[in-house]
């Protein structure tokens, strides 16, 4: 897959699908500005080249209709601040008068195209729509891994229009630590998967079982796999409907050497609320009406010792009700284990990330992952409409 490095840009009107969907107060203010500042790479590249930059990206979701609150315009002036040039916003994405800005732009000006899921067509992935946004441009770039698990027009449709096609360097360098992590990783490698709901991971996990040597299971979904061996989990939240496919998953895992490990104590309570009362109880002896809110210092140790000498950890998904204090403390004691691992470290998905920053470890890991859809559709061994066209593209 080429990159923006490996194709001719000089001068030329690019068009690099980013990722700003970021979030804001109630006056617009960004709160957190992480998906802005890895564009930057990919941006001060582009600039080096004296490109005529046009950057494109969606902010929530408006359905089809212009909703002022969800403007780019707060994006176009942050942007403008952290990098010390002015970013003109567009009026829209297309039409006559965004055509215009474009045709009088010089060598190094950035433009940013207002909300594209203005339009419904963006989301349709709307072929007419796509060819609008090719139009605009000489190159596209897409550089938004975060959505490159949808079919969108400014993602997939947009390939078939453009004249060169390439990957930025932030989607670039997702795909290759994916491929450290899951292709050619370090031994052991281990995968810890946490999260509400088995069903969400499944497919994930099943593709894991082909390339991992441990498994470590956390989060309300390890409720299910402890259901499926037999345990009395209480009033912990259990998908009933998937006992079976546990129970499959944790035979497989044995059948294939693969090294799996459940909760041993959980923090339960009676009750989903920060501060209620609540106690570490073993697996064996969780009360009839306690939930299982977090994994207890026993499963600490023991997933500690799973990751004791790993080569790679790949992980997905929080131990617990990591949002609440009380219920926090598995998923922070495990963020700061995989800190210290000297192994290649790779976290994705938005709990997992922001669970990271709340143990105040994220520069500790080696890649943390910007997009929590792509990074599992990725996990699931399925590769991402975004990357395939851009594949597809170079091939033509």
């Amino acid at each position: 897959m080429k990159t923006i490095k490996d194709i001719d840009i000089s001068g030329k009107k690019v068009f690099i699908r980013v990722d700003f969907n970021v979030p804001m107060d109630d006056k617009q203010n960004i709160t957190e500005d992480t998906r802005i500042r890895t564009v930057l790479p990919t941006l001060n590249y582009a600039l080096s080249q004296n490109s005529k930059i046009i950057l494109a990206s969606h902010l929530g979701r408006p359905k089809g209709k212009v909703v002022p609150s969800m403007s780019l315009k707060p994006v176009a002036a942050y942007l403008s601040k952290l990098i010390g040039k002015d970013v003109k916003i567009a009026p829209d994405c297309i039409g006559p008068e965004v055509k215009d800005m474009i045709s009088t732009m010089k060598e190094g000006d950035i433009i940013l195209l207002e909300n594209l899921r203005y339009h419904e067509a963006e989301q349709k992935n709307n072929p007419e729509f796509a060819k609008e946004l090719a139009l605009l441009c000489d190159v596209y770039i897409n550089n938004a891994f975060a959505v490159s698990h949808r079919a969108h027009a400014s993602v997939a449709a947009i390939t078939e229009y453009a004249t060169t096609s390439a990957a930025g360097l932030l989607l670039a360098k997702e795909i290759d630590f994916y491929k450290k992590a899951m292709e050619t990783p370090k031994r052991p490698l281990v995968a810890i998967v946490g999260g509400a709901k088995v069903s969400s991971k499944l497919e994930a996990l099943e593709n894991m079982l082909k390339h991992v040597d441990r498994v470590i299971i956390g989060g309300a979904m390890a409720n299910t796999f402890l259901k499926s061996q037999g345990h009395d989990v209480g009033a912990s939240m259990v998908e009933d409907d998937l006992l079976e496919t546990a129970k499959k998953i944790v035979s497989q895992a044995k059948e294939k050497g693969i090294s799996f490990h459940l909760p041993v104590d959980v923090v339960a309570s009676d009750k989903f609320e920060a501060d209620s009362p609540n106690k570490v109880t073993s697996v064996t002896d969780i009360p009839k009406g306690s939930m299982a809110l977090d994994i207890g210092p026993d499963t600490v140790a023991d997933y500690s010792k799973a990751l004791d000498n790993a080569g790679t950890i790949v992980w997905n998904g929080p131990m617990g009700v990591f949002e609440m204090p009380a219920f926090s403390q598995g998923t922070l004691a495990i963020a700061k284990k995989v800190a210290q691992s000297p192994a290649l470290t790779i976290v994705g998905g938005g709990d997992t990330d922001a669970a990271v920053h709340a143990a105040g470890v994220a520069d500790k890991m080696s890649y943390i992952s910007t997009g929590g859809g792509a990074f599992l559709m990725l996990m699931e061994g399925k590769t991402l409409p975004g990357v395939d066209c851009l594949e597809k593209a170079e091939k033509k």
